[in-house]
C-alpha cells in the first residue's frame, strides 16, 4: 500500500521524463547492439564461403573450411578478455564510455578486413592479418554485450527488465538479417566480382553504421544504478570487480556459463553452419540458404522481445529451462527437413527452430544473467558468464560440426546429438538457478 501511495506523489512530467529515458538509452542500445553483431556475424557467414578459399587456400576442402572457422573461433576466445577489460572499468568508470570504445573497435577492424590483401598476394601476411583482426573483433564484442544490455536493465522499472534488457537483445537478429541479407544481395554478383570486391563492401559499408552508433551512444545518460552504486561504495575500497565476483558469486559464474551453452551452440549451428551446409552438403543455391537465415532472423525480431516479456511474468529461469528443452526436441527434425533439399521444407527446418523456439532462451537470457549479480560487479560478471562460456559454446561449433559431419560420412545425426547434449545442460542450469531463487546473488 505505501508503494502505491509512493507513486502517487511522483509528478507526472517526472513518470514521462523517466519514460522519455528509458525509450532513448534502449534505442541507443538496440542501435549499438545491431551494428556490433552485424560486424560480428558478417565474418562468420563469410568465413566458410570466401576466408577459405582466400584466405586459407589448401587441397581438402574440409580443411580450408575448418582453417576459416579457427579464426572464426579465436574472436569467440578474443571475447572473454574483452569482458574483463571493459567490464572492470564499466564497473569502475560506468557503461557509457565502454559502449562508445567497443563500438569503435569493433567498426575499425571490421574495415580493414575489407581492406586486407588475400593469400595469393601477400602470402602468410594475410591469414595472419585477418587473425589479428578478428582477435580485435572479439574484444570489441566482448565488452559490447554486456554494457549494451546493462544499460536496458539498469534503467528499466522492476517487473519490466526482462522487456526491456531483451530489447538490445534483438540486436543480435537484426545484425544477422543485416549481415545475411547483404551478403545475399552481394552473391547475386558474377562470381568473380563477388569474389574480387563484392564481398569487401560488406565490410567496408560498417564505418557509415558506426558514425551513426558513436553519434547515438554518445548523447545518453549514464545508468542511474551504477551512479547510485558508486555513490553508496564511495571512500571504500572495492577491490578488482573479477576478483569480488568470483570471491563472491561463484556459484552463479558456473551456472549462467552453463545455461549460455545452448543458445550459442544452437545459433552457430543454424546461423552460422547451415549455410556450409546447404550449399556443401545438400546441394542448395549460396543464395537461397542465407535468404532462409533471414527470415529466421526476421521471426526472431519480433519474438525476443515477447518472450522477454513473458520471463517478466512467469520467471526468467522457469522460461529459459523450457525454451533450452523445445531445442532438444526441435533439432531433429529440423535437420530432416534440412537434409530433403526441398525448398520449402528447408525453410520450415531453419525458421521454426532458429526464428520461433531459439528465441524463448535469448530473449530472456541478458536479464537472467544479470538478475546474478549485484551493480558492482555486474558489468563483470554478465560479461565474463556470456563471453568466457562463448569459446566452447558458440566458437568452436562451426568446427565441432564440420568434424561430426565428416565422421558420420556428413549423416548429421551425431551433430544432433550434441545439440541435444548441450540443450540438457543448459536446461539443468537453468533449473538449479530458478532453485536457489529469481535473486540468488543477493543472498549468495
Amino acid at each position: 500500500m505505501s508503494d502505491m501511495s509512493g507513486l502517487g506523489r511522483v509528478p507526472a512530467a517526472a513518470v514521462r521524463t523517466r519514460e522519455q529515458d528509458v525509450r532513448k538509452v534502449v534505442f541507443a542500445s538496440l542501435v549499438g547492439s545491431t551494428i556490433e553483431w552485424y560486424d560480428f556475424f558478417l565474418y562468420g557467414v563469410v568465413a566458410g564461403i570466401v576466408f577459405n578459399q582466400l584466405y586459407f587456400p589448401v587441397h581438402d576442402p574440409t580443411i580450408s573450411i575448418m582453417l576459416a572457422y579457427a579464426t572464426f573461433a579465436v574472436g569467440f576466445v578474443a571475447r572473454p578478455l574483452g569482458g574483463l577489460i571493459f567490464g572492470h572499468f564499466g564497473d569502475r568508470l560506468g557503461r557509457k564510455t565502454m559502449l562508445v570504445i567497443t563500438l569503435l573497435m569493433m567498426g575499425g577492424a571490421t574495415v580493414v578486413i575489407g581492406l586486407l590483401p588475400t593469400y595469393s598476394q601477400t602470402g602468410i601476411a594475410a591469414p595472419l592479418l585477418l587473425l589479428l583482426m578478428r582477435v580485435l573483433q572479439g574484444i570489441g564484442i566482448g565488452g559490447e554485450w554486456g554494457g549494451a544490455v546493462l544499460m536496458a536493465y539498469e534503467y528499466a522499472p522492476e517487473g519490466k527488465r526482462g522487456f526491456y534488457a531483451s530489447i538490445p537483445q534483438i540486436g543480435l537478429s537484426l545484425g544477422l538479417f543485416m549481415a545475411s541479407g547483404v551478403m545475399a544481395l552481394l552473391t547475386m554478383l558474377p562470381e568473380a566480382s563477388f569474389m574480387a570486391w563484392g564481398w569487401r563492401a560488406a565490410f567496408i559499408a560498417s564505418i557509415l553504421l558506426v558514425a551513426l552508433g558513436t553519434w547515438i551512444r554518445s548523447n545518453i545518460d549514464e545508468s542511474p544504478e551504477f551512479l547510485a552504486a558508486k555513490e553508496e561504495s564511495r571512500g571504500r575500497d572495492q577491490g578488482l570487480p573479477f576478483a569480488t565476483m568470483m570471491r563472491r558469486y561463484p556459484g552463479n559464474v558456473a551456472l549462467g556459463m552453463g545455461a549460455r551453452y545452448i543458445d550459442g551452440v544452437f545459433f552457430n549451428v543454424f546461423a552460422v553452419f547451415s549455410i556450409v551446409y546447404l550449399t556443401k552438403y545438400v546441394g542448395m543455391e549460396r543464395t537461397f540458404a542465407l535468404w532462409t537465415v533471414c527470415t529466421a532472423a526476421v521471426v526472431m525480431i519480433f519474438l525476443i522481445p515477447f518472450f522477454g516479456r513473458v520471463s517478466d511474468r512467469f520467471g526468467r529461469p522457469q522460461t529459459y529451462a523450457v525454451g533450452s528443452a523445445l531445442l532438444c526436441l526441435s533439432v531433429f527434425p529440423a535437420f530432416a527437413l534440412l537434409s530433403t533439399g526441398n525448398p520449402l521444407l528447408v525453410v520450415l527446418g531453419i525458421v521454426l527452430p532458429f526464428g520461433i523456439v531459439y528465441p524463448i532462451c535469448y530473449g530472456p537470457e541478458a536479464a537472467l544473467f544479470a538478475d546474478l549479480f549485484d551493480p558492482s560487479v555486474r558489468y563483470t560478471g554478465v560479461s565474463f558468464v556470456y563471453q568466457f562460456s562463448g569459446i566452447f559454446a558458440s566458437g568452436i561449433t562451426p568446427m565441432i560440426a564440420t568434424w561430426l559431419l565428416a565422421k558420420n560420412n556428413n549423416d548429421p545425426f551425431w551433430l544432433c546429438a550434441y545439440v541435444v547434449f548441450a540443450g540438457v545442460v543448459s536446461m539443468i542450469c537453468a533449473i538449479l538457478i530458478a532453485r536457489r531463487g529469481q535473486r540468488t546473488a543477493f543472498v549468495a
